[in-house]
């Protein structure tokens, strides 16, 4: 087991936690929850890189920490009645796309390599990007206004550019017109 193997696992292990404080609005322990969780993202893919540690666990447990993240930050800010139900649903039915794309290709026999475009960082930058902005304002008192909206809107673009791209690729994958 690899550093940047275990400091994924505990980022997974931090998602239960901000559900908690979300739930409960211990609004700075889920800001602060969510930023130690970006934060070490970032951490572990660094030391997986600079210090030969990739891992086909790390491969796999890495963007499931951060599904996990998005997908459980955005469902409990939108029940919580913190962001807009419909951004909810563009980002958690992007992340189902995806991850049903490649559980499907996988059960067809023609398993598709995951690998990020350049859309779909710019779109994660934005989801977490957004995430933190609602969290900080949460637990510090501050007041967005029409910013907040601005920036969901923003995010909510990104989010429906990247699906329908990951989309588009896994159909010419499996129709044999991309390899």
């Amino acid at each position: 087991m690899t550093i940047a193997n275990l400091i994924t696992i505990g980022r997974l292990l931090a998602v239960p936690l901000l559900v908690y404080a979300l739930i409960n609005q211990y609004n700075l322990a889920a800001f602060v929850l969510f930023a130690m969780a970006g934060i070490s993202d970032a951490v572990d893919g660094y030391i997986a890189r600079h210090y030969d540690q990739q891992s086909e666990l790390g491969a796999w447990l890495d963007p499931i920490a951060d599904k996990l993240l998005m997908f459980s930050s955005y469902l409990f800010l939108g029940i919580m009645d913190h962001i807009p139900d419909w951004l909810v649903i563009v980002v958690v039915s992007r992340d189902m796309l995806i991850v049903g794309a490649v559980v499907l290709s996988s059960l067809m026999g023609r398993p598709v390599k995951v690998a990020p475009i350049m859309i779909s960082k710019v779109t994660t930058v934005a989801q977490v990007a957004f995430a933190a902005i609602v969290l900080y304002a949460l637990a510090f008192g501050w007041a967005v206004g029409p910013v907040i909206y601005v920036l969901a809107l923003v995010t909510a673009g990104l989010t429906v550019v990247s699906g329908a791209s990951y989309l588009v690729g896994w159909m010419r994958h499996l129709s044999g017109t991309q390899a």
